[in-house]
């Protein structure tokens, strides 16, 4: 497998992580989405730091595909951001809805494989 192989199957599993997390579940009869993220929040503390360790991951699923420094240190920024307004009772719960840092990141990396490897298509998988 060459390496634009290995790179476009580690972005469709960071996809479809950042989708289950962020948006994979819909509210019937509305557009409003939300993921795990959402769902293990409601558990005080805990939930919190289950869905900051799969952001954590998909950081280090960006630095193993090379992401720069400055693309590392705006996940890790989405990241706390995410962290900090989740802990907040009640309207946590609600930022979590609309606050998608798993999202945030999965597109910040897309554009740094975009530059990366200018001659390749990405596909939305």
């Amino acid at each position: 497998m060459d390496e634009w192989q290995q790179v476009q199957r580690r972005l469709a599993r960071v996809r479809r992580v950042a989708n289950l997390f962020d948006s994979k579940f819909a509210v019937p009869g509305t557009r409003i989405r939300f993921g795990l993220d959402s769902l293990v929040g409601l558990l005080p503390g805990v939930g919190d730091l289950a869905g900051a360790a799969a952001g954590v991951w998909l950081i280090a699923e960006a630095a193993k595909l090379k992401a720069p420094l400055g693309t590392l240190a705006k996940m890790g920024v989405n990241l706390a951001i995410d962290l900090a307004g989740g802990t907040v009772p009640i309207a946590g719960d609600i930022f979590d809805l609309f606050w998608r840092s798993n999202q945030r990141n999965v597109d910040l990396l897309q554009k740094h494989i975009e530059r990366r490897f200018p001659d390749q298509g990405l596909s939305a998988d």
